[in-house]
């Protein structure tokens, strides 16, 4: 399986996979690295992996039908899409292309806590102000709608008073880049269908 990636800032999550590949746990080729931040860390690492990288987004295109099939072009050939961290919606030829093979992971139990707006500190902050006693990772398929596609799988992370925006958003990331890779094993073994 050929995935290609789309991220916009760290790319943490992608360097799970990476790593999960490079031992062999994940039977998948790291291809190919779309991202939108020219200053994005997720290209050093991407690079380090000997990846093609793309950094494709309104400066480079500014007409967004043209952006759409540029992401398109750049991801031929890959079987599996994974969103890690991406900050931009979809376009709708990539969404047709792809459609139920671009997997999002979202720090947070959808439907809770998701939709447009709701990503990175955002999330954390709405989590502890709803008062919730637990929170999670919910790892789903990307569709037309921010956060809204099938959900594939989730896991929880107990919230405890103590926590801030800020040390919720540390104890989710470490769940985040293992409970990732764990569902992409599961889809790469026909464990779970996409």
């Amino acid at each position: 399986m050929r995935i290609g990636f789309l991220a916009s800032q760290r790319g943490s999550n992608m360097q799970a996979v990476l790593d999960a590949c490079e031992t062999g746990m994940l039977s998948a080729t790291p291809a190919v690295l779309v991202t939108n931040n020219r200053g994005s860390e997720a290209i050093l690492r991407a690079e380090r992996a000997g990846m093609a990288t793309h950094v494709l987004n309104a400066i480079t295109h500014s007409d967004p039908d043209e952006l759409d099939l540029a992401i398109h072009e750049a991801l031929e050939g890959c079987d599996l899409i994974v969103l890690a961290g991406f900050m931009k919606m979809i376009g709708p030829r990539v969404l047709q292309a792809y459609r139920n093979r671009i997997v999002n992971i979202h720090p947070a139990l959808l439907p809770r806590h998701g939709g447009k707006g709701m990503y990175g500190m955002y999330v954390h902050r709405a989590v502890i102000a709803s008062g919730d006693t637990v929170t999670g990772v919910s790892v789903h398929l990307v569709d037309e709608e921010y956060d809204h596609g099938r959900i594939l799988a989730q896991t929880e992370v107990p919230i405890s008073i103590h926590d801030t925006p800020e040390t919720l958003a540390e104890k989710v990331l470490k769940v985040e880049n293992r409970f990732l890779v764990e569902t992409l094993y599961r889809v790469c073994i026909g464990d779970l269908e996409l």
